[in-house]
């Protein structure tokens, strides 16, 4: 009888703290109308961070199809934008 007893006090307890992490997380949960608000400020949704995010892909994608084409080491250059033939090319100081 007592084995129940605390079998049953035990359930109970674990039922409860259950219920209150479950009521904790409704509670905390964010609504739908807050998710959507919360996902438009998000970065990358603006269309120019998307432009911005495009542009420095396409800089990066040529750097590396530069490097992969010369014998020039494009880490030193001091101005990545510039074609290594006459440019600023060179060691930093």
């Amino acid at each position: 009888m007592d084995s129940l007893r605390k079998m049953l006090i035990s359930v109970a307890m674990l039922g409860a703290g259950a219920g209150v992490g479950y009521a904790l997380l409704v509670i905390v949960t964010p609504g739908e109308r807050r998710k959507q608000e919360m996902l438009k400020e998000m970065p990358l949704q603006d269309p120019r961070s998307r432009e911005e995010a495009a542009r420095t892909q396409q800089l990066l994608l040529a750097t590396l199809q530069e490097a992969a084409t010369t014998q020039e080491n494009v880490a030193w250059r001091k101005n990545w934008m510039v074609g290594g033939e006459g440019g600023a090319g060179g060691r930093s100081p």
